[in-house]
């Protein structure tokens, strides 16, 4: 083993020396330490194929798509054409939770599939699709089919729009297919924009009523792990916002056909939903922000910008009376636990805003960052949204249909007039505006895009840090090298986090996890006596 690196470029050195020439050479170009606030931004490459052969931490675009943004919305039946594995191995593995509410329609303990086999595959599987919509109408009567296609699908050559449109017409709902064969982008990216795409033609603004209270707004991009949604719904309510559509977490398709009514949209996690946030301004005249319920702080001045756009003083004050009031609570806490966590470390390293929002929350404990990253980001959620017109369109990024949007000719309404918007803009609110994870990190953070194992067992050997961050695949590997792994894809059995009930409930449950004393018996594979298995590489 070599001397422990001392910096970023050092570390960046270290996780690099045994690959092979043209992949380190591919590998340091997502590697890179953060910067202060105020520095210059370096590009970083991302929203790259994984390179073949190296375990990464991405999903599929089958996954974005049905397991991330359809998944959670209680009564859309998402019913997956193709074989059985794909559709149970997406079942519930997000811990999305949901009040089924009066009508008691909840569809998400249900995996639907049409269990696609070799003779389907061979003589096609449209009539089975066609049967698995007509059996699951039986026997559910939803009042939406959502069809999402898998490998086999794609390369076979069903078409599943085709279907949808002939059953739409048969039963008289709404029935829409979503072309996400797994291997269709880099990565669950793709699944994010192709959701994002079909929610927009066919469900947003299809049906036109009067939305009863003030101050309405949708949140986009967030899917109520854990009971996220729950809290976030209720600060909104305490403070007198009214929530028209969460995309798509406790979410209905009633939800999402009046989403048109909102004044304003609100974007939690930037990946996955920026899209709608974009066509549904173009479209509607509706203006977005992006705002962050990871961490007290945060939570808080997401509060305070959703007030100020509204310019209602009675709303201002409000909203700062339930900032107080949290606010005491959340310190009571914080000043018990702050003690112990303070100068502990953690690295995050998972999808979404997640590995940025989370900073947040460990600021709060006192624990520094050692290292951040995303598994299916583009160079604007690290860099900012400034880079977008410096980004080059590729060929995984051509796959995915760009839709042609223009203004409603009845429901475009834009709610703030240009100079309206500017003056706001003045005082922070930040239209279509999002800073980016690597800016304020600090240059002795380490930012990684699309981590590898091989790189994730490296810097755990290196860093040692009291915690880290990840999913599934990740979790049982470090906890056997005596680190503690905090999934931020589920949660584990935890949550909610968000809001400032849910910062209460990360800092127990972190305090918990960095002081247990049992990870100190581990033995990490570094540390033990025997032979060691190293690979060699031919270049």
């Amino acid at each position: 083993m070599s001397t422990k690196p001392t910096n970023v470029e050092e570390i960046k050195k270290e996780l690099i020396a045994k690959m092979p020439t043209k992949v380190a050479r591919k590998r340091a170009k997502s590697i890179l330490p953060g910067t202060e606030v105020g520095e210059p931004i370096p590009e970083i490459q991302s929203n790259v194929r994984t390179i073949p052969g190296i375990i990464t931490q991405r999903g599929c675009t089958y996954a974005g798509c049905k397991g991330v943004v359809l998944g959670p919305s209680r009564d859309i039946v998402n019913l997956t054409h193709g074989p059985i594995g794909c559709g149970f191995y997406s079942w519930l593995t997000r811990r999305n939770q949901t009040d089924a509410g009066p009508d008691g329609e909840n569809f998400i303990p249900y995996a639907f599939s049409t269990d696609m086999t070799e003779h389907d595959i061979v003589f096609g599987g449209e009539k089975k699709l066609r049967a698995a919509i007509q059996e699951a109408y039986d026997n559910f009567h939803p009042k939406a089919i959502s069809i999402f296609s898998t490998c086999p699908v794609g390369l076979i050559g069903d078409d599943i729009h085709a279907v949808a449109r002939t059953m739409q017409e048969e039963l008289g709902i709404t029935i829409f297919a979503n072309s996400c064969e797994g291997y269709k982008g880099v990565s669950q990216s793709a699944g994010h924009h192709i959701a994002n795409n079909q929610i927009m033609k066919h469900v947003i603004g299809t049906k036109d009523v009067e939305v009863e209270g003030k101050f309405k707004v949708n949140m986009l991009g967030e899917y109520n792990i854990g009971g996220d949604a729950f809290e976030i719904e209720r600060i909104l309510e305490k403070c007198g916002f009214t929530l028209v559509a969460t995309f798509s977490g406790n979410s209905t398709v009633e939800d999402f056909r009046i989403a048109h009514a909102a004044d304003l949209n609100t974007v939690m996690c930037h990946r996955s939903l920026n899209y709608v946030a974009e066509m549904m301004e173009t479209k509607y005249g509706i203006p977005w922000i992006k705002v962050n319920f990871i961490g007290a702080e945060a939570s808080a001045k997401s509060l305070r910008r959703m007030a100020a756009y509204f310019e209602d003083q009675e709303l201002i004050d409000r909203t700062e009376a339930v900032i107080a009031e949290e606010l005491e609570k959340v310190k009571t806490v914080v000043d018990e636990i702050k003690p112990r966590t303070d100068g502990k470390t953690a690295m995050l390293f998972v999808g979404g805003s997640r590995a940025h929002h989370y900073q947040e929350l460990f600021k709060e404990l006192g624990m520094k960052i050692l290292g951040a990253g995303y598994e299916f980001a583009h160079r604007d959620d690290y860099e900012g949204r400034h880079v977008l017109p410096t980004i080059k369109i590729d060929a995984d990024s051509r796959n995915i249909e760009e839709l042609e949007i223009h203004p409603d000719p009845e429901r475009f309404k834009p709610r703030k007039t240009e100079a309206e918007l500017a003056k706001l803009n003045e005082q922070g609110l930040d239209f279509k505006g999002y800073e980016g994870m690597i800016g304020g990190m600090g240059k002795d953070a380490m930012v990684i895009d699309d981590i590898n194992h091989y790189e994730t067992e490296k810097l755990l050997e290196i860093y040692k840090p009291d915690i880290f961050c990840a999913g599934i695949k990740e979790k049982y590997i470090v906890q056997k090298m005596g680190i503690p792994l905090k999934q931020l894809h589920n949660y584990d059995m935890g949550g909610p986090y968000a809001g400032f009930n849910g910062a209460i409930n990360w800092y127990r449950d972190i305090d918990r996890m960095v002081n247990t004393k049992v990870w100190n018996l581990i033995k990490a594979p570094w540390q033990a006596d025997g032979p060691e298995l190293e690979a060699t590489y031919v270049a």
